[in-house]
């Protein structure tokens, strides 16, 4: 069976493509950006498209000798994303029609039948009604709160229960929830293409336990070893409040974690679990809330997150640079270059370069970097708290920080974008070559394309700190791998 797998670059496609792949399936990933799968471990085992769901011929090529679609995207961090859900949505309907594919799956959200529904949350049901109405047999898995290392739901309820001790606590979380491990979700997806020929229908899918968002919190911290967790619970906190409150302690910032909310609004429980007619539960049965989140945390502990929530945002910047000068910038390019040498080998120069961020942090100084972290989260950006997927290796397209991972060449070469609010673009750059006397030699090169007079400002405004925070880090890196 042939499965095409949309969203493969996302939190949910990047863990079910290897599974599919276990199960016997050829699949293929429509992606806008190939290279956000290029050092995936599965990478040579796929067909790669490069290609946008918005797109007809490219979604009609991609279409073309697939059996099953997984349909696993959605743009909610987008201005005017139920527009562009609904025109993708369309236009995959019609394509699949075109190539008799013989079903779509695709995962929504587990809500009310009569309730109200927020635009992110009416957005997520619309899409589901398009693909149930295409001609296409459709089976729409409705999942509530989704528990596994790296899911938004799980760092937001993770931050929240860990850094704060007592609480107030909203409305919200006194509503009932069905939370679901991510591996049982991804059970229920793989069998998906597995159910009788003709099957179009919404299945709700959820775990054993129904629980208050508050009680997810104090389950967390019990199974986590803190400390009981105490709530004042209030009944005017608005979720735009909520949400800034959640901007600033987890690292969901709040385009992410307003439509996060917005789906507890109402109870978030199974109406009912046909599903067990039809595909056999995981192996052991489904996953208990606790033993989801400890399965979670040693996964974290371990370094073993495959996927994180973080690693999905769309990414739209040039690969380089320094090829040309956008217009946008005046011409202008700013740089911070810093070089120097080190008698250790470049292996474990490297390894230090690759290994900075998260709770290493960047060799530089510590109070600097928290002070510029917190204002991009008060600003709306991502802040420092996104962390990193692996202590050690990194992958092209996965967020690093604030950073973006845009090139690793192994040993050589690691270039980081910025994704903190800024006046324009920049990237942060390290090159590792031997010398000729066995050690190495590092360049450390910061690069901004300012964006109008507020990007020139910006620079110069900063520029006094250079020598601080760029000087500090290059010495600092070149003495931990002398150390190392």
């Amino acid at each position: 069976m042939v499965c095409l797998v949309t969203g493969a670059s996302g939190y949910v496609g990047g863990r079910l493509v290897p599974r599919l792949l276990e199960d016997g399936q050829q699949v293929r990933c429509l992606v806008r950006n190939p290279e956000k799968l290029r050092d995936v471990p599965w990478r040579d085992r796929v067909e790669v498209m490069a290609g946008d769901l918005l797109s007809e011929r490219d979604v009609a090529a991609a279409c073309e000798g697939v059996e099953t679609i997984y349909y696993l995207v959605h743009s909610m961090a987008q201005a005017g994303f139920a527009a562009l859900d609904r025109r993708a949505a369309l236009i995959v309907s019609q394509a699949a029609r075109e190539a008799s594919v013989h079903r779509i799956v695709y995962l929504g959200g587990v809500h009310p039948p009569d309730a109200e529904l927020s635009e992110h949350m009416g957005s997520r049901a619309e899409v589901g009604e398009i693909l149930l109405r295409s001609g296409v047999p459709t089976v729409v898995l409705r999942a509530a709160v989704i528990i596994g290392s790296g899911s938004a739901s799980f760092e937001m309820l993770r931050y929240l229960t860990e850094r704060l001790p007592v609480m107030v606590t909203p409305r919200w979380v006194r509503n009932r929830v069905q939370p679901i491990a991510v591996r049982d979700v991804l059970h229920y997806l793989v069998a998906a293409a597995r159910l009788p020929r003709g099957t179009n229908r919404t299945f709700d899918v959820g775990g054993p336990d129904v629980l208050t968002y508050g009680e997810m919190m104090r389950r967390y911290a019990a199974v986590a070893g803190l400390s009981r967790r105490r709530m004042l619970p209030v009944g005017v906190l608005s979720l735009w409040l909520s949400a800034q409150w959640i901007n600033v302690v987890t690292p969901v910032p709040k385009s992410v974690g307003k439509p996060l909310i917005e789906s507890l609004v109402h109870d978030a429980v199974c109406t009912e679990h046909d599903i067990d007619q039809l595909v056999s539960p995981p192996p052991g049965g489904l996953t208990g809330y606790d033993r989801a989140v400890e399965l979670a945390l040693q996964k974290i502990r371990n370094g073993e997150v495959e996927t994180r929530w973080s690693d999905a945002a769309p990414s739209d910047a040039p690969s380089d640079p320094l090829p040309s000068d956008p217009s946008w910038s005046g011409g202008a390019v700013y740089s911070d270059v810093r070089e120097g040498r080190s008698a250790a080998p470049p292996e474990r120069l490297w390894h230090v370069v690759e290994g900075m961020g998260g709770e290493r942090g960047w060799y530089s100084i510590p109070l600097l970097w928290a002070v510029r972290g917190a204002w991009d989260k008060l600003v709306g950006g991502v802040g420092l708290r996104r962390g990193r997927r692996d202590a050690q290796r990194l992958r092209v397209g996965e967020a690093l920080d604030w950073w973006r991972v845009e090139e690793v060449i192994e040993g050589r070469l690691l270039r980081l974008r910025a994704e903190m609010r800024l006046p324009g673009r920049a990237w942060l750059e390290f090159t590792v070559t031997p010398d000729e006397s066995g050690g190495s030699h590092y360049r450390q090169r910061a690069v901004f394309l300012p964006r109008g007079l507020a990007g020139h400002a910006y620079w110069r405004l900063i520029a006094p700190f250079h020598g601080a925070v760029f000087g500090t880090m290059q010495r600092n890196v070149l003495r931990a791998a002398s150390e190392g």
